[in-house]
């Protein structure tokens, strides 16, 4: 794949994925810079290895980005009445299982939206807050400066992923308004082909057991290698059995709380004279 990165680049006009500058080989038979090779290994893990559909993933990737400007997202003041609380990228220590001395773990607390019209109801806005806290989460990851490779996808785990956890205390599962429905939908499809091998687990906490029944019926019809990277309970205090004592008390841990010891995306209390001046802004930014 490093053999075709340099016509890769070329065709997308942009080189950076997920804070790294990618460099194709100095050399023909030389390998590329670390950095880019633990890039390339991240789509070709996505890929089961194969070499085409890697490349067609990343190539699309790199257009994309050059497209809607992501590091820029990731500094774009948000609206704190809309977002505020929503999401939290944290770092956990000692987790049980873990290779890593330290691992990322983002939040994404959906019982803090008082308002689902007014925080999903702007689909755009929404995703590029959404992208902003998932740019986050790969800044903290490190990965431009790390010396820990990537081995190959059959010979072990990406040590560079993190976990999330979506939390759904005081959410109805029976009646999702249809702002709601969209906002998951495109976010769902748009993180599936820009950002793979970029989570471990996803933990899914308070959930109804009736709501854990039906997504296990509905496993059936996923692929295993998804299955293996969801685990749904009950209660949020069951979670330290997964991530350890470091989380908060609200999920069985004696860590501190996310407001305490987490990075999130900007926020700023929106004016009314100020929301059309930076909606604009938002807009420009993205040509």
């Amino acid at each position: 794949m490093s053999a075709k990165l340099g016509e890769l680049i070329a065709e997308a006009g942009y080189a950076e994925m997920y804070g790294v500058e990618l460099s194709a080989p100095a050399e023909e038979g030389k390998p590329a810079p670390f950095s880019t090779l633990l890039i390339l290994q991240k789509f070709l893990r996505a890929n089961q290895g194969q070499v085409n559909k890697a490349s067609e993933q990343l190539l699309g990737a790199l257009k994309w980005r050059k497209e809607f400007k992501p590091l820029q997202v990731m500094k774009q003041v948000f609206d704190k009445t809309k977002f505020q609380g929503l999401g939290y990228v944290t770092h956990l220590k000692n987790v049980p299982g873990s290779p890593n001395d330290e691992d990322i773990a983002t939040f994404n607390v959906y019982g803090a939206v008082k308002d689902t019209k007014k925080t999903f109801g702007d689909l755009d806005e929404f995703i590029r807050w959404r992208v902003a806290l998932m740019e986050l989460t790969i800044s903290s990851l490190s990965l431009s400066t790390t010396s820990t490779p990537i081995p190959d996808y059959t010979k072990g785990p990406d040590p560079h992923l993190a976990f999330q956890i979506h939390d759904y205390l005081r959410v109805s599962f029976l009646r999702q308004p249809p702002e709601v429905k969209a906002a998951s939908q495109a976010a769902i499809k748009l993180f599936t082909a820009h950002y793979p091998e970029t989570l471990s687990v996803k933990y899914f906490v308070n959930v109804p057991l009736v709501m854990q029944w039906m997504f296990g019926a509905m496993q059936v019809f996923m692929a295993k290698e998804t299955v293996a990277k969801m685990q749904w309970m009950s209660y949020g205090e069951e979670l330290h059995k997964y991530l350890g004592d470091g989380v908060g008390k609200a999920y069985g841990g004696q860590g501190p709380e996310l407001e305490e010891n987490s990075v999130t995306p900007s926020y700023e209390q929106q004016r009314s004279g100020d929301a059309v001046a930076d909606a604009a802004a938002a807009k420009e930014m993205a040509i």
